[in-house]
Parts: C-alpha cells; sequence; structure tokens
C-alpha cells in the first residue's frame, strides 16, 4: 500500500519598508553586523514599538492578491522564548486575529493545475541571527535583522509532492516581487521557508508533522521535503512512531536532523502586546488598496496568450519578473510599439536575442542597453523592410555596445536592405550566367540548386538583399530557361 506525502509551507517574506516594523532603523539589508539597530530593537527599558504603517499596507497587497480577507481588527500578541538573538526574550507577532485571512493561488506542475489554499498571513518582527565563525567555537549575533517588518504565510497543507511545494514557493515569490512588497533575496534572508512535513495512507487522517527550518533556495526546499518523507515512511514501516520536531536541512549531506522538540502554541505563552493596541482599519482603506492593485501575473500572463497569441509557456516567461513584462509590454504597445499583430516575433526577440545579451554582461532587465522603445524602433525597420533579419541581429550587438539607436546604425553602415528590383535584376541574371553547370542542373530538375543561387545573392550584398524579391526575381530569371 502507498504512501502519500502532506505539505504545507510557512513563507517568511521581509516587507520592503524603509524602517522596521515597529522602529526607525532602517530595514534593508545590510552586510556590517549591528549597524541596523535602535532602542526598540535591542529591547531597553521603556523603548516602545511604534507600528509602521508601511508594513501594514505591504502586507495587505499582498493578502489581497491571493484573494484574501483583510481583516478590519487585528492583534499583535507577544511570542515568548529565549534565543540569543532576539534581545527582548519575545516576539511581537499576531496569533489569534491575523490581518489576513483565508485565500490562495493557483501553482502549474508540468501541465497540471493546483490551486494551494492560504489559511492565514500575519505581521511580525524578525529576528537577529547567530554568525557561527571560527572564533575558537565561539558564535557572534547580528541584530541587524531583529525588527525588521515580516509578513509570515501559513499555507493549508494542500501540496502533496516536493515538486508542488517549490512551484507554490516560486509562484509567491513572484507574486511578491511584482507587488513591490519584497525584494525576494533568499540568500539575504528576505524570503524564507519552513515546510511541514507529514506522510499517511491515502484517505487517512493527517500523520504527524514535522517543521523543517529555514530553507532559502526551492532546490534545498525539494530534496528536504523528498528526504523528510522518506525518512518518515522508514520509520513508519519500522513499526516506530514520527515524533513531531522541529528539523534543520543539511545541504551537504542531502539530510534533515533534529534541531528541537516542536513546540505547540501553548508553549509560547501567547497574550496581547500591551504596548501595542488593536489595529483598527476601515473599509474604505483596504478598498483604495485593492484598487491600487496591479495587474496580476497570471492576469496578463492569460492576457498575452489571448491577445498576443503567445504560447502559455512564453507568457509564463514573459510575466516571471514584472519589470520585464512592462519591458515587452511597452514594445509591443507602447508609443511606436510594433503593434499586437507582431507581438509573436517582439516576445522571441525578448526572450532570445536580447536575453542573450543580458546574460552576457550579467544585467537585468532594467539595465538593458536597449530600450523597449529602441527595440521596437529595429523591429519596425525589419517589418518594414529596410533590413533583413539577420542584419537586424547585427544591430542589436552594436546598438548594445555603442548605445546608439538602429536608424544611426543602419545608414552609417549602409545597412540598409537592397529592394531595387532593377539592382536585384542584373545580379540576379550576372550569378545565373557565372554558374552554367548549376543552372542547367536546376533547369534540368535539382530543385535543391535554388537554395545555392540565393546563396549568391546574399554573399554578394552581404546578407541585404530583399529575401522575399530576391527569391521571384531569382526564381523568374532561372525559370526563363527551362524546356
Amino acid at each position: 500500500m502507498t504512501w502519500e506525502t502532506v505539505v504545507g509551507l510557512e513563507i517568511h517574506a521581509r516587507l520592503q519598508t524603509r524602517g522596521k516594523i515597529f522602529s526607525p532603523a532602517a530595514s534593508a539589508f545590510c552586510e556590517s553586523p549591528n549597524v541596523n539597530i535602535s532602542e526598540v530593537d535591542l529591547g531597553l527599558p521603556g523603548a516602545l514599538p511604534v507600528l509602521n504603517r508601511a508594513a501594514v499596507e505591504c502586507a495587505a497587497r499582498l493578502g489581497l492578491a491571493l484573494g484574501g480577507t483583510v481583516n478590519l481588527e487585528s492583534e499583535f500578541a507577544r511570542k515568548n522564548y529565549f534565543y540569543p538573538d532576539l534581545p527582548k526574550g519575545y516576539q511581537i507577532s499576531q496569533y489569534e486575529h491575523p490581518l489576513v485571512s483565508g485565500g490562495g493561488m493557483v501553482v502549474r506542475v508540468g501541465g497540471a493545475r493546483k490551486r494551494v489554499g492560504v489559511t492565514r498571513a500575519h505581521l511580525e518582527e524578525d529576528a537577529g541571527k547567530l554568525v557561527h565563525e571560527d572564533w575558537d567555537a565561539m558564535s557572534g549575533v547580528d541584530l541587524n535583522r531583529a525588527g525588521a517588518p515580516l509578513l509570515e504565510i501559513v499555507s493549508d497543507p494542500d501540496m502533496r509532492t516536493a515538486a508542488e511545494a517549490s512551484a507554490y514557493a516560486r509562484e509567491m515569490r513572484r507574486l511578491a516581487r511584482w507587488l513591490g512588497v519584497c525584494d525576494g533575496e533568499m540568500q539575504e534572508g528576505s524570503f524564507r521557508v519552513d515546510a511541514n512535513v507529514s506522510v499517511r495512507r491515502p484517505g487517512d487522517d493527517l500523520g504527524t508533522r514535522c517543521e523543517i527550518k529555514n530553507l532559502n533556495s526551492f532546490r534545498f526546499l525539494e530534496q528536504a521535503i523528498e528526504y523528510e518523507a522518506a525518512r518518515q515512511i522508514r520509520v513508519k514501516e519500522g513499526g516506530g512512531e514520527v515524533r513531531q520536531e522541529t528539523r534543520l536541512f543539511d545541504p551537504a549531506k542531502g539530510e534533515t536532523r533534529a534541531m528541537r522538540g516542536k513546540e505547540d502554541a501553548q508553549d509560547y505563552r501567547y497574550f496581547p502586546d500591551p504596548d501595542l493596541p488593536v489595529l483598527r482599519l476601515t473599509a474604505e482603506w483596504v478598498e483604495k488598496i485593492r484598487a491600487e492593485l496591479p495587474e496580476l501575473p497570471r492576469a496578463r500572463a492569460a492576457r498575452f496568450v489571448s491577445e498576443h497569441g503567445l504560447s502559455e509557456s512564453d507568457a509564463e516567461l514573459l510575466t516571471a519578473e514584472r519589470a520585464l513584462s512592462d519591458f515587452y509590454e511597452s514594445a509591443v504597445s507602447g508609443p511606436g510599439g510594433v503593434g499586437k499583430e507582431n507581438a509573436k516575433v517582439c516576445a522571441n526577440w525578448v526572450t532570445g536575442d536580447l536575453a542573450a545579451l543580458l546574460n552576457k554582461s550579467g544585467a537585468g532587465i532594467s539595465e538593458s542597453r536597449v530600450s523597449a522603445a529602441g527595440l521596437a524602433r529595429l523591429l519596425g525597420r525589419m517589418f518594414g523592410g529596410e533590413i533583413s533579419g539577420k542584419t537586424a541581429k547585427e544591430v542589436l550587438e552594436k546598438m548594445w555596445e555603442s548605445g546608439e539607436e538602429s536608424g544611426a546604425i543602419v545608414s552609417r553602415e549602409g545597412l540598409g536592405q537592397i529592394s531595387d528590383a532593377g539592382q536585384l535584376e542584373r545580379l540576379a541574371a550576372g550569378i545565373v550566367e557565372s554558374h552554367p553547370k548549376q543552372a542547367a542542373d536546376y533547369r534540368g530538375g535539382k530543385e535543391r540548386l535554388f537554395g545555392f543561387f540565393i546563396g549568391q545573392m546574399m554573399a554578394a550584398t552581404k546578407g541585404r538583399a530583399n529575401p522575399k524579391t530576391a527569391n521571384e526575381i531569382m526564381r523568374r530569371i532561372l525559370d526563363q530557361g527551362k524546356a
């Protein structure tokens, strides 16, 4: 009889605000330890927390984008536990009354789509971190991260494979970055994932879960889930019982190991924070946030398929990042854009030739040396017959290197396409006359030699001959000599 894996994720997204959630200290990532700290972050006596409005706005924006309910009343609580990177001895979080309830998102794994529900999303402050160096087996404490604003997004236990969990986490990161509420930098700790994993026989109640903490890459997330599910199955098939506990993933060994017994809510002794009043929002404020939401990535991808004729895979690729999607859309529909009738070709250039230049230079789309309007003008010259497709690729590289516009490059280097019928006819006649044997073989039935003659024309014009006109003229001249 088979086993079924059950996975729920807790995603911690650091919100993009200038200050921390309860203090004015800078929230941005900093490599130098203990620079971005204040009295509130250190838990000094008499230092009182003040809620950052921007953090609430970011959290509400993501909650609404997930289709959740932004509760008009929510409450902050003290989550009590002792750890060296938690100066106050408690973490300010939300427990019984979170900011966001419900919602979910659709993910795609292979060709299948699946909806993963969201139980809740609540605001909380981050803890600091321990820095383990070779200091005679000692560790340091960096409190830069202490008090940074987090939104913890807790999923329903809807995922059944590591691939589904990875797809959900990737989609959540894409949405958070799209909305500008989190930069998603996993290596900096801005987007961290805890995985709750259990196994059961299909149809049985949920099994005992183990929580794998602080997974900071999608690859590690998948490896940790797969290992942990297999470990729990071995325990159960060996007649043992899975113990509820918190575990860590060791990337070097590809395995999880026990960290501590899993705490339950009562272990944290939650109680309302007496220094923070109930957070009360108005329905008008929530609706204003909803009205300001941009077109979301899934909706835009669907529109690219229906309106631009793109494949689903191309649409997904072009909506991986908002900046990339905006660039492509501007090249198609912006001032001087190529138009929806040429959207597919434009998509190929953005994801192909331009992407290759970006990758080669290690730049993102926002750092592109060729603007969306500049790419559109280049493609417009190609569509209008001024330059060939091959020449357009050469011009794009020159635009990238020099920063010049395509028109200036084409004009200066004489790269315009030759479409003059008289000029091409004289050239074609001379090529046929210079290759009598090939011409005779073609007229004798060797049709494949037509490519040879077109190649000669392109070589003679350095690729500038208008392909359509060149084909028509060469075909006519060769066919004139047929019996």
